[in-house]
């Protein structure tokens, strides 16, 4: 899956916080990413984050 910097994700769980919505701000590895409900930072091994994205950018369905 192609991810890149600045790509805004929508998963199919939410944040503790109870967004949805994150925007990827590293790449690698492991991806690190945003919440855009409550700015918290976290990191995601790439593996787990493919399987548990919805919608990439908001417009395209995965």
């Amino acid at each position: 899956m192609k991810l890149e910097v600045g790509d805004r994700i929508q998963t199919k769980k939410t944040h503790p916080c109870g967004g949805a919505e994150f925007e990827i701000t590293r790449k690698g590895a492991d991806i690190r990413m945003r919440c855009l409900t409550c700015n918290k930072e976290i990191w995601i091994e790439r593996i787990k984050l493919e399987k548990r994205i919805k919608k990439i950018n908001g417009e395209r369905p995965v």
